[in-house]
């Protein structure tokens, strides 16, 4: 194993049932790279990565970190080897402030008179270090997140996320709710994340956004990994005919055609 890829997901396999969600699927994520992982509504780009998040335990397959073969326990497991996924309804809660979303179930904790009490101004202060670190413009962590816009709740939901010295994230169809202006600055944030360091897999049907922002494509179809692109070296039309027909050596002989109105191109 080289120094190259922080996560080498080799041999990945998962069935529900009837449904043969991931066939042997391998997934290299380099240090700190954008990797798009694209495809149709039943590729399996959500069920790869809730693998690699610890929330699935795949069939068959073996997953390295940093050249280290791990078996995942489970989210929190995953969370303390520095990955972290943020989910596309982004569990926040709506009756909570900021701060308070960041930390929850993980708040900091102080004694008086002997009792464990929460910390709260502790957890004011390390919420609004982490926001500035990550460059996250809210005017104040004791805001309730019911107040919050789509762009501002997506910056929240990844601050939670990387609060404890995340080194991977995986990002779930981020820009899906955002209108324009919100979806350009979101990856303008993203992009900042990895020049800090960070090994983003961005799930979305946004293409562009992979072509804006990405360094590598990787495409799924019916389960199965078709290809992985550069950015610098392809186009939409390449990553669309991927989606679409797949690649050509592993082309089922009566494969139907693909209605194209799921797609995103905007």
């Amino acid at each position: 194993m080289g120094d190259e890829y922080i996560v080498k997901m080799k041999g990945i396999s998962k069935r529900f049932g009837a449904v043969q969600a991931l066939k042997n699927v391998d997934l290299e994520l380099r240090r700190g790279e954008i990797l798009g992982l694209v495809g149709d509504n039943a590729a399996g780009k959500s069920t790869l990565m809730k693998i690699l998040a610890g929330a699935y335990i795949p069939d068959s397959g073996e997953i390295f970190l940093e050249g280290k073969p791990v078996q995942l326990e489970g989210p929190r497991h995953a969370r303390e080897l520095g990955i972290s996924m943020v989910y596309q309804d982004l569990a926040l809660f709506n009756s909570l402030d900021v701060a308070s979303n960041i930390f929850v179930a993980r708040e900091p904790m102080t004694r008086v008179l002997g009792l464990k009490l929460f910390d709260r101004k502790a957890m004011r202060e390390q919420a609004r270090m982490l926001l500035a670190r990550m460059g996250v413009n809210i005017s104040s962590v004791d805001l309730p997140v019911a107040r919050m816009s789509g762009g501002q709740r997506q910056m929240i939901a990844a601050a939670r996320a990387l609060a404890f010295a995340a080194k991977i994230l995986l990002l779930d169809e981020p820009t899906a709710a955002l209108g324009v202006r919100e979806a350009s600055s979101l990856l303008t944030q993203i992009k900042e994340w990895k020049a800090q360091g960070l090994s983003i897999i961005l799930i979305t049907q946004r293409i562009p956004d992979v072509l804006a922002i990405g360094d590598r494509v990787m495409v799924l179809k019916g389960g199965v990994r078709q290809d992985i692109l550069d950015v610098a070296n392809c186009n939409l039309d390449d990553i669309v005919n991927l989606i679409i027909k797949g690649r050509e050596d592993l082309r089922e002989p009566a494969a139907e055609k693909q209605d194209l109105e799921y797609l995103s191109f905007g």
